[in-house]
């Protein structure tokens, strides 16, 4: 296997019917799947352009820097998004939303990012709460 990739186990839903719910049985067949580093993590100038505009205009980034971080943020967006799933799961829900991540950055030990979320989730939906009142209004005012 190439170091740029790794792998992923999956089964398909006919193994684990076919297995009585048990895929690891031993007559039950594994797809394994590569994937690229560039698949799993975010790309490279997105991040570069986060790190440019948190930086004083003469700073400079050196390429090792840049895939650091590239590496950890997209190990970080994985790991919280994991747990928040995993709650989901518990929950039977299939979608994840803010509090799920705001409860999974608090399980994790991120409390402090937590209560920095907690702050721009409420403006944001606060902000979308407006953009919808004044498309509404709009709407109302175009029918005769």
């Amino acid at each position: 296997m190439n170091t740029n990739e790794s792998e992923h186990v999956s089964t398909s839903p006919e193994d684990t019917q076919e297995n009585g719910g048990n895929a690891s049985s031993s007559g039950s067949l594994q797809q394994i799947s590569t994937l690229r580093e560039q698949d799993r993590w975010l790309p490279i100038n997105n991040v570069a352009r986060l790190m440019k505009n948190t930086l004083p205009p003469s700073a400079k980034v050196s390429k090792d820097a840049k895939e650091c971080m590239q590496e950890c943020v997209s190990e970080l967006i994985s790991f919280v998004t994991s747990e928040a799933s995993d709650r989901c799961a518990a929950d039977k829900r299939k979608t994840i939303n803010g509090e799920d991540i705001l409860i999974s950055l608090h399980a994790l030990g991120f409390e402090n990012y937590a209560e920095v979320l907690k702050i721009y989730l409420a403006k944001y939906r606060q902000q979308q709460a407006l953009k919808n009142q004044l498309m509404y209004e709009q709407d109302d005012e175009e029918v005769p």
